[in-house]
């Protein structure tokens, strides 16, 4: 299963409830699209444009297809990833144990990209407001510094990256399901 939606909507919090909901009746398994980013110098200052870079170079695409998408539709009870840490800019491979009982759930932002969207049995895509998830990324992304810093950032890369998606691959009609947020 993928859980789709554009930074911000809710992915992890609805992927947290419904591993919760489920642990008592199989395994869930959570993959985090953003655990398996490659180095720095693959997706910064790399010639192209910043939403470019986010959206075509963030991920190796071809590799995920090979080491997560395919291990999965070949039932294989031991998946191999690379698992990006932040701290020294480099992957490390951990390997994931699956059972036939097993339910795979991924998360993430691009998720129907066309590389990948014929892996999944099901997708939703999370269809929250822009002004609410405008507002969470502000208070969640304060690493890449103040108030100003984020929107830039988020100007440059992710939100144009995001349009880029939502053009091309039109995900809220390709989902097998829409999921609209209650938000307070």
């Amino acid at each position: 299963m993928g859980i789709d939606g554009l930074s911000g909507a809710g992915k992890t919090t609805l992927v947290n409830r419904l591993q919760s909901e489920m642990k008592d009746r199989c395994n869930v398994i959570v993959i985090h699209i953003d655990d398996h980013i490659v180095e720095r110098n693959k997706r910064y200052d790399t010639g192209y444009e910043e939403w470019y870079e986010y959206y075509y170079l963030q991920w190796d695409i071809n590799m995920l297809v090979d080491k997560l998408f395919n291990e999965i539709h070949r039932n294989s009870s031991k998946i191999t990833l690379p698992y990006y840490e932040k701290s020294m800019d480099k992957s490390i491979d951990k390997t994931l144990l699956v059972t036939p009982e097993s339910m795979i759930v991924i998360e993430g932002v691009f998720l129907q990209r066309k590389e990948w969207k014929s892996y999944y049995d099901f997708t939703v895509f999370i269809d929250c407001p822009r002004e609410v998830r405008y507002e969470r990324v502000l208070q969640r992304d304060r690493y890449i510094g103040n108030e100003q810093a984020i929107l830039d950032k988020y100007k440059r890369r992710y939100w144009l990256g995001e349009e880029h998606y939502l053009k091309t691959v039109n995900p809220l009609k390709k989902a097998n399901s829409i999921y609209k947020p209650t938000v307070l």
